[in-house]
This record gives C-alpha cells, structure tokens and sequence, in this order.
C-alpha cells in the first residue's frame, strides 16, 4: 500500500506539474451574476466567484484565463474544448454528470423564492396557484419549476436571471426562483427594493444538486484533481472564508 501511494503521490505530481506550464481557460457565465461575478466600470470581471477562482487556481498552481461563455451554451463549449472548466455557480446534479464530470463543492446555498413584499406567495405549489414564475434557462431552477409549480403557476423563461428581475419588479411576474445569495443581494439594492424573499423551495437534490463545483470535461482527472486541491486548501488556509467575508455576513459553504 505503501509503494502504491507513493506512486499516486508521485503521477500527481507530475500531472500538475504539466497543467501548470498551460493555460486552463476557467468558463464563467458572459451574463452577469452578481455578486458572484459581473463586469465592473472597467470592464473587468469582479465579484465571489471570480475571487475564488483566482484563489484556487493559485493553490493548485494553475495558469487560469477567466472566459466568459454564454450560460446556455456552456456545457457544450467544455465539451468542444472551447473552454476547460466551468466555475459559474454551476450545481451538480445527476443529470449534468451524465455529461461532465465535477470537482468537490465550493459553495451551497438554498433556493428561495421571490416576489412583492405585498404579494402573499410562499415558495409551494399551493402558495403560486394562479401566479406568473419566471426562470432563468437551462438552470436548476427551471427544473425544478418545471417539475413541482408547472400544475400550480404558469412558468416564464429568461436568458438571464436579471431579466426575470426587471419583469418581477415591473410587474409582469408574479414570482421568480433563484439562488438565495442573489436573490438576498438584488431585495437588497433599490432596484429590488419592491421585493423580498417569501421563503426556500422543498431541497430536491437529484434537480437542485449537491452543492456548486467545477465541471470539467469526462476523463480530465488530472485538471479535476487539480481544482481539488486547490478547493481543498483554501478552505483549510481560512481563504475561502475571509474572501466570503468581503461579500456576505454568513459563510456560503
């Protein structure tokens, strides 16, 4: 046992040590998402997520190029080898690691849903019987509407979830479902000060995941390893947190 973790150690090494010398183009999601990343005055992307990447790409000793993909064309754009990783508040579910493969959680968080703090909604079936729910495409949440609130609600799809928002506060839905950190920092800017968050969604696992990772193309476990690592140490260094500390009161993890 003892040779054979030698030999592991050793093939990890030397596996990190050839990432190392290439560039690893880190998708994130091209449509804003704060605050886990958005584009600042300056053009440069900003937010919780990019710093974790610039963390943990520096803890695993890789060279990451930070790519912006469309989110509905993502997953295919890590397939196709366009990008080499995926970190954009990406849930791992079943369903995606039919197609991909994840590194271990960076972050977790429920999912809530939204509305006028006049409405009286609550985040069941039975509390958006008759009201508009919209969504972002090709999420979990979309999933997961389509799968408990379709008999309930009628459910609109958004390319992005801050056009879900501008239609929520414009009234022309009743509802939207998202992450509870997104949502908590759009209730909290004036721009969604109408609103406020009615309460989290039943957990689904096998539709909402088990935390958020990096996806990673099947068979890159080298690069998958890698990230871990990298996960790993900047939670253990307190990192994670005091980069969480910047943008929340509560630890994500």
């Amino acid at each position: 046992m003892t040779l054979k973790t030698i030999l592991a150690a050793a093939t990890l090494a030397a596996l990190g040590t050839g990432l190392a010398a290439q560039e690893v183009k880190i998708g994130i999601a091209a449509e804003p998402y704060p605050p886990f990343a958005s584009l600042d005055s300056s053009g440069t992307w900003v937010g919780w997520e990019v710093d974790v990447i610039d963390a943990v790409c520096k803890a695993a000793e890789l060279n990451c190029v930070i790519t912006p993909v469309a989110w509905d064309g993502i997953i295919p754009s890590l397939t196709g080898g366009q990008i080499d990783a995926i970190m954009a508040s990406m849930s791992i579910t079943e369903e995606r690691m039919k197609t991909i493969d994840f590194s271990d959680p960076y972050y977790n968080t429920p999912t809530v849903v939204v509305a006028d703090k006049a409405m009286d909604i609550d985040a069941t079936p039975e509390g958006l019987k008759d009201k508009i729910i919209g969504v972002q495409a090709s999420t979990i949440h979309q999933a997961y509407a389509q799968e408990y609130f379709k008999d309930a609600a009628e459910i609109r799809i958004y390319q992005t979830q801050d056009e879900a928002n501008q239609d929520l506060v414009a009234g022309r839905i009743d509802a939207t479902q998202a992450d509870s950190i997104a949502m908590a920092d759009f209730v909290s800017t004036d721009a969604g000060a109408c609103c406020e968050i009615k309460g989290n969604v039943a957990d689904d696992p096998a539709i909402l995941g088990l935390g958020v990772g990096a996806g990673v193309r099947k068979g890159e476990d080298a690069l998958r390893e890698a990230l871990n690592k990298g996960i790993a140490a900047i939670l253990a260094d307190g990192t994670h947190a005091e980069i969480t500390a910047r943008y929340f009161k509560a630890s994500i993890y």
